[in-house]
């Protein structure tokens, strides 16, 4: 009973840090569409709908840090290339919700 219930605290605390809605994959597959993936070591990369962008980022709580990237840089008509801005994302009813480093909301991918 005692290991149950310390079970069920340890879970609850897991849970409640908002670490487990990564990884995941967000946006679209469709040309000119962004899209990214985030792995269990919190690499992530993608297209911004241009160009191709990859890096290492971080967990705290429930927001991914993107920090350092890289991207081609590629100049594409008609694509708005807001992706390779991100500073900070949040998984919110399951779409990837994605801030600026002013914290200002950039673009949301949904969830695939």
């Amino acid at each position: 009973m005692l290991a149950g219930a310390a079970a069920l605290a340890l879970c609850l605390t897991a849970c409640s840090s908002g670490e487990e809605v990564f990884p995941g994959s967000w946006g679209s597959d469709a040309t000119g569409e962004p899209s990214l993936t985030i792995d269990d070591d919190s690499s992530f990369e993608g297209t911004d709908g241009c160009n191709h962008l990859s890096g290492q980022g971080t967990v705290s709580g429930d927001t991914f840090r993107f920090g350092n990237f890289v991207t081609t840089l590629k100049a594409c008509e008609g694509v708005d290339q807001w992706l390779a801005k991100a500073d900070t994302a949040q998984v919110i009813d399951g779409d990837l919700v994605v801030y600026g480093q002013d914290g200002e909301k950039i673009g949301t991918l949904a969830g695939e």
